[in-house]
């Protein structure tokens, strides 16, 4: 007979004796317990007692956390989380080096856990590290020389401890003082400092910024991009990403009136932002990050990844507002700028401004805006009305007149000696472009908290959006040719335009030069040959056999791709647990036991780099006992999380197990691959529908493979299930030559 659901066996451990077998039952309140595995052990005092999860966290078992102790868990008799707490606030403060430093250590690992955390807190703990960052290690600056790895590991555990202990959310950012801030700044601007201080302070800094607008004041007062830069200049990839954290934490959190563009000026990237966007759209910033980070020999992470697709992000936000900037049809600067437009074009400098009759010159105007392709050819400059793009399309028509002016004016007069119904329209065609790459770019959109999608190539030059738009605006001429459209294909020649594009961009080139030449693979023969073999792919024969013999393969191809989401549950799966600070993730493994029985899942300290054992994960759900697989923002970590963090990319990763009465494990998959092959596996497991996206992308290329096999006339053809060997060398190449 199995045992009641609401008894544990557990082993407790006490330091210097045997570890202890008992039962635990989960109704008696935990004190109960705590007191009688006191008593087994002729303790008194047992309210001075705790029980640990023995492994690498420390974990207090609470009230509310107490289901999690699963069968088989090893636990640890300890001093209560307010002991503990109360003895490291004296031990901190002790008058000997080592002794403090121990002290330290020990504070900055328990301060992981949040019930330690809390009662810490409570005893001022905060207050008592800053003033030990503000003034007590002022005291050993003089030993600083001769003991200076002991100096850094004491400030190094010192700033650890204060930054898990403020991850817990318990503590308002907003209680600190400016000298706190000076000296965290100070650590961040001394040219030769502890890599781990480093480390720390940057964090401190960037969570500042995020987490409190007057501290963004603050600390923009003490600390420019200018004195940042350094740290990108080194080797160690982890100060490089902690540095872009926080140059991304001080662009992110600028004042909205620090970043409006002067209307009047054209040259976007050099208007009167603040200091940080000034050297953002510097050649400086961008080219360190390009040869020290990029470039680097060091493969890029994650987390970096990360940070640079934020960077990105952020560039081009830079253009928003002259994206949602209208024309002034009236505004005589603006409308110069469509003058010197007309004026590269057709080269008319020289022309006298009083030349003919006002009528005259108007005609002249007019027709010369219709060659250029504007829409609205009498006034152009209500072509500039829409937003988006705005006066953005205009700044991207000047600079490429300005920059390319040869290709501009080929473009202008190619189109202008076409028949009416085939130019390609060079006005609206801009005009619509700026609008596509905005769209493609996310142009106005907040970075995605997930996402590592960076470009390299917007990395290499000063005005990458700029020189993007030119190249692209000469792809569209050239497919509109290869299309021979008309002006009736307008939106036609924008769709092909956009899938060359976006197929350009998924292959991601290095620089803009690249991604030219990727064009130039992508003609529009290519795509309607790609579009073809996609199709032939997809394409299923309608007869009625053809259809009879898809229905029958159907079910074998569902019960293959059911047994592979099996099969990768059972390799199993790293999962991160999300947390404030991205950089110090903590991590989870969950995976299914060969006979489908059972989940076994545990925590892990870092993403492992192999297969995870069995017997290393020591929690377990039997899969009898689920009940339901939930998704999306119905998951129960999704409620409990804060607007900020539910974006669109966390709530398509997140799925939770029900199991019990409202029990939930609750996943966070790495990605879009993981979170369907695992919710597909759950759903099989339950003996539900499989329905992710993955499944049907399977399902449509094996069943697409399985219905070609059979239709082949493989009549007496017997197919090896060994491949034919690879035949030998031949004797010389002398059949081979180069045709360049």
């Amino acid at each position: 007979m199995p045992p009641p659901a609401d008894i544990v066996k557990v082993a407790i451990e006490w330091p210097g004796a045997f570890p202890k077998l008992m039962e635990i039952d989960q109704k008696k309140p935990l004190s109960a317990i705590i007191k009688e595995v006191c008593e087994g052990w002729s303790l008194g005092n047992h309210e001075n007692f705790a029980l640990q999860i023995a492994d690498a966290t420390n974990f207090y078992i609470t009230e509310k956390n107490r289901n999690d102790i699963k069968n088989g868990s090893i636990l640890r008799l300890t001093t209560s989380p307010y002991q503990t707490a109360v003895q490291l606030h004296e031990r901190i403060q002790s008058s000997s080096m080592d002794a403090k430093l121990e002290a330290l250590k020990d504070l900055a690992n328990a301060s992981r856990d949040i019930t330690f955390a809390q009662e810490f807190i409570n005893l001022d703990g905060i207050s008592l590290l800053t003033q030990m960052v503000e003034s007590g290690t002022e005291r050993y600056q003089k030993l600083q020389k001769i003991m200076k790895p002991c100096f850094g590991d004491l400030l190094s555990f010192t700033l650890t401890a204060f930054v898990e202990l403020m991850d817990h959310g318990i503590v308002s950012w907003d209680t600190f003082s400016v000298a706190f801030i000076k000296k965290i700044a100070s650590y961040v601007n001394k040219s030769a400092m502890d890599t781990a201080v480093l480390q720390r302070s940057l964090a401190i800094l960037e969570s500042m910024v995020l987490n409190s607008q007057d501290l963004y004041h603050k600390v923009a007062q003490e600390i420019t991009i200018g004195q940042l830069i350094p740290h990108l200049q080194g080797t160690d990839q982890d100060i490089q990403t902690y540095t872009i954290a926080v140059i991304n934490a001080l662009f992110l959190k600028a004042p909205e009136e620090k970043r409006q563009f002067d209307e009047h000026i054209v040259d976007i990237l050099n208007c009167p932002l603040t200091e940080m966007a000034h050297i953002l759209a510097q050649k400086q910033l961008r080219s360190i990050i390009l040869s020290n980070v990029i470039r680097s020999p060091i493969p890029i992470n994650d987390e970096m990844a990360h940070q640079l697709y934020v960077l990105q992000v952020l560039t081009f936000n830079l253009l928003e507002d002259r994206m949602m900037t209208k024309m002034d049809p009236q505004d005589q600067a603006q409308r110069d700028i469509i003058f010197e437009l007309r004026r590269i074009a057709f080269d008319v400098e020289c022309e006298p401004n009083n030349s003919g009759s006002i009528e005259k010159r108007k005609s002249m105007y007019t027709r010369d805006y219709k060659k250029l392709g504007f829409i609205n050819h009498v006034n152009p400059a209500v072509d500039f009305t829409q937003i988006p793009p705005g006066m953005l399309a205009l700044d991207n028509m000047l600079y490429f007149a300005k920059h390319h002016q040869d290709a501009y004016i080929r473009i202008v007069l190619e189109n202008s000696s076409r028949e009416d119904k085939h130019e390609c329209p060079f006005g609206r065609s801009s005009i619509e472009l700026t609008k596509m790459l905005c769209e493609i770019l996310k142009v106005g959109e907040l970075p995605s908290e997930n996402c590592h999608d960076f470009h390299p190539m917007f990395f290499t030059h000063d005005r990458s959006f700029e020189e993007f738009f030119c190249i692209c605006i000469q792809l569209l001429n050239k497919t509109w040719k290869e299309m021979r459209a008309t002006s009736e294909d307008f939106n036609k020649v924008m769709q092909v335009v956009r899938e060359q594009i976006m197929r350009a961009l998924t292959l991601k080139p290095n620089s803009l030069d690249q991604f030219k030449s990727r064009l130039q693979n992508l003609s529009y023969t290519e795509i309607l040959k790609i579009r073809q073999s996609e199709r032939m792919n997809q394409e299923d024969f309608q007869s009625r056999p053809i259809l009879e013999l898809r229905e029958k393969i159907q079910p074998e191809i569902m019960e293959l791709i059911k047994q592979q989401r099996l099969n990768r549950l059972c390799e199993g799966t790293c999962f991160r647990k999300i947390s404030s600070r991205r950089r110090q993730d903590k991590f989870w493994y969950c995976r299914l036991s060969p006979n489908h029985k059972v989940l076994h899942y545990g925590d892990l300290e870092e993403s492992p780099q192999g297969e995870v054992p069995h017997d290393s994960l020591q929690d377990k759900l039997p899969v009898a006992d689920i009940k339901a697989v939930i998704t999306g923002k119905d998951c129960p970590h999704m409620k409990e999380k804060g607007a900020l963090k539910q974006n669109k990319e966390v709530l398509e990763l997140a799925f939770s197990v029900l199991y019990e009465s409202d029990e939930y494990l609750n996943f966070i998959a790495p990605d879009k691959h993981e979170y369907c092959v695992w919710t597909d596996g759950l759903n099989a497991l339950l003996g539900k529908e499989m329905t992710s996206d993955y499944t049907k992308s399977d399902m449509d290329t094996l069943l697409s493979m399985e219905m070609k096999l059979r239709l082949l006339d493989l009549e007496n053809i017997q197919i090896p299930e060994a491949p034919p060997p690879i035949p030998k060398e031949p004797s010389n190449y002398d059949f081979v030559y180069d045709c360049n």
